[in-house]
């Protein structure tokens, strides 16, 4: 292969730059080598092949073949499998038919639909972590040329359209988590729009200037004066919740907003525990993040000019949610507030919050009767967007002389920053710590506790990362302890496959799974009987290598989704769906998922998303929820138009219904050769005509589609890497993933939901990391100071799927989009301790930089 497509296929399953995060997992072009597993069994039952299609972006130049040759022989041998059986497009490679239209420039983002007369927005930003406001001045701001109005907290807090708070989730602390038996409630606090009297962290608003132009609103946010009273701070997780640590909100007595527990009574672990043979005990942290989508927080807002009516365009990932924030904080019925989220440059979860400052521009253009627009820089959004992780545990593990484990217990601390009104993703951690390990008893105790530092939130995986590195970790540390080799010791823990559905310790019921055949595959793949003859051999000289995997499990769709079918009178297709895109290709997907079910042409199904006044009302993008949810929504839309379409054929075909099957785009009589009529014919007669006596026009039906239970998907990834033991540079060699998400609807852009994620995955591992001083000033700002992995530093993917549908929901499907961020960093991490283990370092918390894999070798050197 030539080298610019060696250098394509890396950028396509990278970040690099400012452009990293359209490639992670949320654009997928090109896919340039592949191989394909025959090796696969068949399930009878489900018509669906165990073992999908394995994909690999090859190692050092090894297997390769051409793109388009490798592309055609996949959708053969997905057919070959049986997966088309379920249709002509469910398992099909398309690529993404938005692609064309977003890299002409012909994509049109939140700030583009502004109309040209618009004010623009400067944000005043408290500079310290904690102080109080003595006096803010703005007088001078107000009076500036250009400004046509500032803004302060007293502003918004004076009887008027908007609340001081951005609003909370009626009932969402009760759904999410259970406190602790003796312990308070949720103490949840919500973000002020803007802040009139005590700062929390640095970044918080505490005034708005619209102005004319942004440099004329950047220039006034200058002029406003503030006198400070600086406050002592805490910003370090573990610090804010000992017992004297500075409060974060003065109200509260300490900064622990709740405490929870799930799992095995403490009496039955404290038992479990005592009579092991085997205890290791661990202190685990995961670091800090920042989601940093290639588009930073954007909004515009504008009246209409002849009603109350007000439309937000923005970058979301739930136009609802915007519409019903937007319409209670202005105080207006939620059908006078249109929220849109055209094409929209990432998301991973950081833009599912509604961002106090879309409110506050919402309110402005309500009161001054304007369009408003602002648009953060790539600083602000830093400082402004939910951070993610940011969590320690108390862990211990406890077995018997061979391996088996008896109890997992957690004491977990979740930094929530200086705001929280959901406790964020703790109820993840609560779900999956068990992760897929047959343990007769698991416990974790969670702590959310407030920081002086921005607020935290979703980010790919949201808790799922968290628990998987918890449970791969200190699985690594028990084998070690008993001389055990760690695959091994997953072998001999996990939850056998006639076990399912399998209820955890935890509470969680999972569906399916089946856990060795990926390890195995893992384990063959990175060649791993050859790892251990190279260390044995000591043959890398002052480079050491190390393996490493993690096995992981993940709930995925939560919740419900909308979907809307309608087949005009030429039998094209429009459809709308509540999941919107940031990059995922839905589009095409879902395209795929209506005409495999109404058995028409690809090309005649039209996707629209994105306007809460174009379609039913949904629930948004993240938690790996689109294909399972949004596509059995769209499953149920379909499958009653098309019974519909049934009943109408069946008239002009003067046969019974039960007679009337669809088959290659036509409706034929079952056993009488020639009966048949186009779906042309029935969708026109769907509007004229043609109707059967009693049957009102018209070919659509809307859906809703929620589960009793989340299916839950599996996997693992293998990792080797080379550590320099003179700079303790890291350099990941080889990775090898094998993932099951059931059944697949589209495998090139599965593929390319799996190489951003594992990228993701490695940066958290060895790179990224959201610092702050024990001020709370932060000190990963930029860009030049918040490291990202680039595309030179990245290994070629070896990825590869098998296939375990879920009873749970019409396509058999799991979310698979978040899989590399909780497989991937455990991994990473146990190669590296792995490559360290013979120079006596036994622990290191991520991210595993050079200077601190080489501060970890000199302190062992120093032991």
């Amino acid at each position: 292969m030539p080298a610019w497509g060696r250098m394509e296929s890396r950028l396509l399953s990278g970040r690099c730059g400012l452009f990293s995060r359209v490639c992670a997992g949320e654009w997928s072009g090109r896919r340039s080598l592949a191989m394909v597993d025959r090796s696969s069994s068949h399930s009878a039952a489900t018509g669906v092949g165990r073992d999908s299609p394995r994909t690999s972006l090859a190692h050092k130049g090894q297997n390769r073949v051409a793109p388009l040759q490798e592309v055609r022989r996949l959708s053969r041998t997905i057919q070959w499998m049986g997966m088309a059986e379920m249709g002509r497009e469910i398992g099909r490679d398309r690529r993404r038919v938005e692609d064309r239209r977003l890299i002409t420039g012909a994509g049109r983002y939140p700030d583009d639909l502004a109309p040209r007369d618009t004010l623009h927005v400067a944000f005043v930003r408290s500079p310290f972590a904690h102080a109080t406001i003595r006096a803010l001045g703005v007088d001078r701001a107000r009076r500036a040329p250009g400004v046509v109005a500032v803004y302060v907290a007293p502003d918004f807090a004076t009887p008027g359209p908007i609340a001081v708070a951005a609003p909370s989730r009626p009932g969402a602390i009760r759904e999410s988590l259970q406190t602790a038996p003796g312990e308070p409630g949720f103490r949840g606090r919500a973000q002020p729009t803007l802040t009139g009297d005590t700062v929390r962290f640095v970044g918080e608003p505490v005034a708005m200037v619209v102005a004319e132009s942004a440099g004329t609103a950047v220039d006034a946010g200058a002029l406003v004066e503030i006198d400070w009273d600086p406050l002592p701070a805490v910003a370090d997780l573990i610090d804010a919740a000992e017992p004297g640590a500075p409060s974060v909100h003065a109200e509260l007595i300490g900064n622990v907003a709740f405490t929870t527990r799930a799992g095995t009574a403490d009496a039955e672990v404290d038992r479990l525990i005592a009579s092991a043979r085997h205890v290791v005990r661990r202190r685990l942290r995961v670091n800090r993040l920042a989601g940093v989508p290639i588009q930073p927080l954007t909004v515009a807002a504008w009246p209409d000019r002849e009603s109350e009516a007000l439309t937000i365009s923005c970058t979301t990932q739930s136009p609802w949610r915007i519409r019903a924030a937007v319409a209670k904080a202005l105080d207006l019925p939620e059908t006078a507030v249109r929220a849109l989220a055209p094409d929209v440059g990432g998301g991973f979860g950081t833009r599912g919050a509604v961002a106090v400052e879309y409110l506050a521009v919402a309110a402005a253009a309500h009161r001054l009767h304007r369009p408003v627009r602002w648009v953060a820089t790539r600083s602000e959004d830093l400082l402004a967007s939910r951070a993610a992780r940011d969590v320690v545990a108390d862990a211990e593990i406890a077995s018997d002389d061979e391996g088996r484990i008896l109890a997992l217990r957690a004491r977990v601390l979740l930094a929530l920053g200086a705001y929280a009104e959901v406790p964020g993703p703790g109820r993840r951690i609560l779900q999956c710590t068990n992760g897929p390990y047959d343990i007769p008893g698991v416990a974790v105790e969670l702590k959310g506790v407030f920081t002086h530092t921005t607020p935290t939130g979703a980010y790919r995986g949201a808790g799922r990362p968290e628990a998987s590195y918890f449970h791969e970790r200190m699985i690594d540390a028990l084998a070690q302890e008993l001389g055990l080799d760690p695959l091994e010791i997953r072998r001999r823990n996990f939850i056998s496959p006639d076990r399912f559905p399998y209820q955890t310790a935890l509470g969680p019921l999972y569906d399916s799974g089946n856990y060795a055949p990926a390890l195995e595959k893992v384990a063959a793949a990175i060649d791993y009987a050859g790892i251990r003859q190279r260390q044995a051999a000591g043959a890398n000289g002052r480079r050491a290598i190390g393996v490493g995997f993690a096995s992981y499990v993940e709930p995925t769709a939560n919740g419900y989704e909308s979907g809307y079918v309608r087949v005009e009178q030429s039998a094209r297709v429009t459809c709308f769906s509540g999941s919107h895109p940031q990059g995922q290709g839905h589009a095409t997907t879902f395209g795929q998922i209506v005409a495999d079910r109404l058995g028409i042409p690809f090309v005649w199904v039209t996707v629209r998303q994105g306007d809460t006044a174009a379609g039913p009302p949904g629930t948004g993008t993240g938690g790996s929820k689109s294909t399972t949810l949004g596509g059995g929504a769209l499953v149920q839309a379909a499958d009653r138009v098309h019974e519909k379409a049934r009943q109408i054929a069946a008239h002009l075909l003067e046969a019974a219904v039960a007679d009337v099957q669809l088959r290659e785009g036509k409706f034929v009589v079952v056993g009488a050769p020639g009966r048949e009529v186009a779906w042309t014919r029935v969708a026109a007669a769907a509007y004229g005509s043609g109707l059967p006596p009693g049957m009102e026009p018209g070919l659509e039906a809307t859906a809703f589609f929620h589960m009793a239970d989340q299916p839950w998907s599996f996997g693992t990834c293998g990792v080797q890497v080379l550590v320099d033991l003179d700079s303790g540079e890291v350099a990941v060699e080889r990775l090898v993933s094998v993932d099951d998400c059931g059944t697949i609807v589209n495998p090139l852009l599965l593929l390319g939901q799996s190489h951003g994620g594992l990228v993701q995955g490695i940066g958290a591992a060895l790179a990224e990391w959201s610092q702050f001083s024990a001020e709370g000033q932060p000190l990963s700002g930029t860009l030049m100071d918040y490291a990202m992995p680039r595309a030179g530093g990245l290994p070629w993917f070896d990825v590869s799927y098998t296939s375990t549908p879920s009873p749970w929901n019409p396509l058999g499907t799991k979310g698979h989009g978040e899989s590399g961020t909780i497989a991937a960093p455990p991994a990473v991490v146990n190669a590296v301790l792995d490559a360290l283990r013979p120079y006596g370092v036994r622990a290191i918390d991520p991210p595993l930089t050079p200077e601190r894999v080489w501060q970890a070798l000199r302190l062992a050197r120093g032991a």
